[in-house]
């Protein structure tokens, strides 16, 4: 596994998001650990890709209502099985975080990656997802060394009261030891 020239993780299924823009001339400092299925508590289909790259189908499901018109992405998806799509590439700003602030530093979009794993905030991780964020996260902290264990947080550390993934179920000590 490597990242290449391009920002790209290698190994990854790319699937290009239209959400992201260029990051101001911030140091990529944080990584932010999101979840998300769609709906809620499905997995396995293509749906996430379908919301980061812009072309779901807002009618193909009653919870996919209030998605209309919504511009997100993430840097990469972990899915149930350990794969990895990758979205935006690292050097430019994917817009996961939303309004949010890390010690006193708004706007984490500007200097963080997201990673987004296929769950909820209530359902355990797998194995293999935990096995493939713990790769990724080695090899961006070689590329990006500023991301230090320290500055490895989740999306309700960020946006607090308004974001509560990637939920109870997260085991931080699991995926923190192993760094």
């Amino acid at each position: 596994m490597r990242i290449n020239a391009q920002h790209q993780l290698v190994s990854a299924r790319q699937i290009p998001s239209a959400f992201y823009n260029l990051r101001p001339k911030a140091e990529v400092s944080l990584l932010v650990i999101h979840c998300i299925s769609l709906p809620e508590g499905e997995f396995g289909n293509q749906y996430i890709d379908d919301l980061f790259s812009g072309c779901l189908d807002c009618s193909a499901e009653p919870s996919f209502h209030d998605l209309q018109g919504l511009e997100v992405s993430a840097h990469l998806l972990i899915d149930r099985a350990g794969r990895v799509t990758q979205y935006v590439p690292f050097d430019k700003r994917a817009w996961h975080a939303g309004v949010s602030s890390f010690e006193n530093h708004e706007n984490c979009n500007d200097y963080s990656i997201g990673i987004e794993l296929e769950g909820t905030d209530t359902s355990r991780y797998t194995s293999e997802q935990y096995q493939c964020l713990i790769e990724v996260t080695k090899l961006l902290q070689s590329s990006y060394p500023a991301i230090t264990k320290q500055r490895i947080v989740a999306h309700s550390d960020i946006a607090p009261g308004r974001k509560t993934d990637p939920g109870s179920e997260f085991d931080w000590i699991r995926y923190l030891d192993a760094l």
